[in-house]
């Protein structure tokens, strides 16, 4: 008696715990708002009106290369241009898409989804794959307690009541579910593995030089700490505690050598006397640490970088991104 009582307990506590984790998680996925690119992305109200005033053409992306050239933007459209929103006015950071159904821009965007009815993106990505493990926990406990009496209902050995049946419409949801979110979970644990969005997945980033499917995956630690933190005691709490201002990010192809890079079929070739590179470092003070072991890191390129939002990159060709 005394073992039963101390084994209802625990299974009571334990439901508790991820009920209230799930549902936490749930509520901080759907009532975060997406963050949206800072003003220094936004273009000044002068910019507005000579790139309205101007032709599509040269005259335009003149425009946009003034208002591009100290921001640390190193992604690209498919015709090599800087990647631009006409709907918000704004050069997109690296990793940024619009949403049509919040017809904004979204800092680090995944997906839009309907079952919490909010963009998934930068500021609470996190919440997400919690709100996903939480919810796959919760099925299988149900599941898991439940199962005893989902297989004596089938053996006759539950009473003749109308109980019974709730006992297998529970099992058959709990199951169902847990079958659902363990694919969707693990779809994101890769994601998160290889530094990739969904929307990655699907077009690939086009960098200076070329398409790279995972140019911004710098191994799984490191990818794992941007989405989580530094700090392990709050990686299983909903949280906020990722790495980063989700307008720059750290990249594998921070070390590329241009002259030995090679173009892409679809972007614009840069001249072969152009030495500027990927620049040393392409990102806000809280990812640098991400890329501390890399042997070109210097202090030379940290003090010239000291106060400025980004590096100053005048060889892009630009054109508007619907």
């Amino acid at each position: 008696v005394v073992l039963y009582f101390l084994l209802l307990f625990v299974c009571l506590v334990a439901y508790h715990i991820f009920f209230m984790l799930f549902v936490w998680s749930y509520w901080k996925t759907i009532f975060t708002l997406p963050m949206n690119p800072s003003k220094e992305f936004h273009l000044s109200y002068s910019d507005k009106e000579s790139l309205e005033r101007e032709p599509r053409g040269e005259s335009q992306q003149e425009v946009l290369r003034r208002a591009a050239k100290d921001l640390p933007i190193y992604t690209r459209t498919m015709s090599g241009a800087i990647r631009y929103c006409d709907r918000c006015h704004l050069v997109k950071p690296d990793r940024c898409h619009h949403c049509s159904v919040c017809d904004k821009c979204i800092l680090k965007m995944d997906h839009h989804c309907p079952w919490v009815n909010n963009c998934v993106g930068f500021s609470n990505y996190k919440f997400f794959l919690l709100f996903l493990a939480y919810s796959l926990l919760y099925c299988l406990f149900i599941a898991a307690t439940d199962l005893q009496y989902f297989i004596k209902f089938w053996t006759n050995g539950l009473p003749d009541t109308q109980a019974k049946f709730h006992i297998m419409f529970l099992f058959f949801a709990a199951a169902m579910f847990s079958v659902s979110l363990s694919s969707l979970f693990g779809y994101h644990c890769w994601l998160v593995s290889k530094n990739k969005s969904t929307l990655e997945v699907f077009r690939a980033p086009i960098f200076r030089h070329r398409t790279d499917k995972n140019g911004f995956s710098l191994g799984f630690s490191k990818n794992l700490r941007q989405v989580f933190g530094d700090e392990k005691k709050y990686w299983l709490l909903p949280v906020f505690s990722s790495l980063g201002d989700g307008c720059s990010f750290p990249t594998c192809l921070v070390n590329q050598d241009p002259e030995q890079a090679s173009t892409p079929g679809g972007l614009n070739s840069t001249s072969k006397n152009e030495s500027h590179l990927f620049p040393a470092k392409p990102l806000r003070d809280s990812q640098s640490h991400l890329l501390t072991d890399t042997p070109s890191w210097s202090e030379t390129s940290a003090k010239a970088e000291k106060g400025k939002v980004g590096m100053s990159n005048p060889a892009l060709t630009m054109e508007n991104e619907t």
